[in-house]
């Protein structure tokens, strides 16, 4: 497979170096991108030895091809690799600048991306530098952390480059995931659904979204490609293959009811509303001492995957949650006789 491995201006360039060497030896074929920062620290001539590969420095290299040539690269690599990851280069990533040759491949590509940070500890747990990551991470790019120790600065913290064993591992998990939903996809919605009444206030629940990221994060360490679909939660997103972001129950259907025919399983975590209320258009006064909102039945999902399985006599595996207050076991059996007998093919 290859590799687009990005090196950016850090101190931990150098371990870039044996990171494109454990690559190779797993017979994976490197092409080094280096900003010119990291040029400071480590020759281009040292990558391009070791790959046998022009090493890419420059947006603007001379060539009437040479404009489009991280289109030709984006379109054929099977990761992105950044290491080390700079807190400037993680900037630029989150909020799509695309002003040097690596920045425009990350915006151009549609591989899996992976970065290693590297920097100082307290600009690790700066806030911007903790939000670009956030960012990151909802779209789907995954990390290797880096480690606690003694910093090139003379600090002792977190910021060190991951060891260059670990990143390789890192990138070979995702090229060559090992586990027993190795290449199945899996959809799991989780969190719960916010329903407006109008455009200050909404009718919500308690549900955390702690179940359904738990279980996403679960299913990419076993191997699978996992779509989370999400309503409103407070929980970090694990590295899934793709994060749908959503707020009602309404939202949530179409989302699940888009994607599940490419699925090899679904798993209905999320705390979704029954009813929702109709939604006013501007603020509802407070001029009465009584308010009377009129709810309707929200579309039931697992119930319509079920009907589009017995209708087709395919789809994927289901799996469903109940949540009761009382009389749990007797309730939870009715609803799971209810959903075997729709959703069984």
């Amino acid at each position: 497979m290859l590799i687009a491995l990005g090196v950016t201006g850090g101190i931990g360039a150098y371990k870039a170096v044996e990171v494109a060497r454990g690559l190779q030896k797993r017979g994976h074929e490197v092409a080094a991108v280096m900003t010119h920062s990291a040029t400071r620290f480590v020759g281009a001539v040292t990558f391009e030895a070791i790959t046998r590969r022009r090493v890419i420095t420059d947006q603007f290299e001379h060539g009437m091809n040479a404009d489009i040539e991280h289109i030709a690269l984006a379109s054929t690599i099977d990761l992105l690799l950044i290491a080390p990851a700079t807190a400037n280069i993680i900037g630029k990533l989150a909020n799509g600048l695309a002003d040097d040759f690596l920045s425009t491949l990350y915006t151009a590509t549609r591989a899996p991306v992976l970065l290693a940070p590297a920097m100082n500890s307290q600009m690790f747990a700066h806030e911007a530098v903790r939000k670009n990551l956030e960012t990151l991470a909802a779209r789907g790019v995954r990390f290797v952390d880096p480690g606690d120790g003694y910093l090139a600065c003379g600090w002792i913290g977190k910021g060190r480059l991951a060891e260059p064993d670990d990143i390789v591992a890192a990138a070979e998990a995702i090229l060559n995931p090992e586990g027993p939903l190795r290449a199945q996809r899996v959809l799991i919605a989780a969190g719960p659904t916010f329903e407006d009444f109008d455009p200050v206030r909404f009718i919500g629940n308690r549900s955390s979204g702690k179940m359904g990221f738990a279980l996403a994060a679960e299913a990419v360490r076993r191997g699978a490609e996992v779509t989370l679909v999400a309503g409103p939660s407070h929980e970090d997103a694990p590295p899934v293959r793709e994060l749908v972001r959503v707020r009602s129950a309404v939202e949530m259907h179409r989302a699940v009811m888009a994607r599940a025919a490419d699925m090899a399983v679904v798993i209905m975590a999320a705390a979704v509303a029954d009813y929702a209320p109709q939604r006013a258009p501007q603020k509802v006064p407070k001029d009465a001492e009584t308010l009377t909102l009129v709810l309707h039945r929200t579309p039931d999902i697992l119930g319509d995957l079920g009907h589009r399985r017995l209708a087709s006599g395919k789809g994927p595996l289901l799996v469903g949650f109940a949540a009761e207050t009382q009389d749990v076991v007797t309730r939870a059996t009715e609803k799971r006789a209810l959903s075997i007998t729709v959703s069984r093919p």
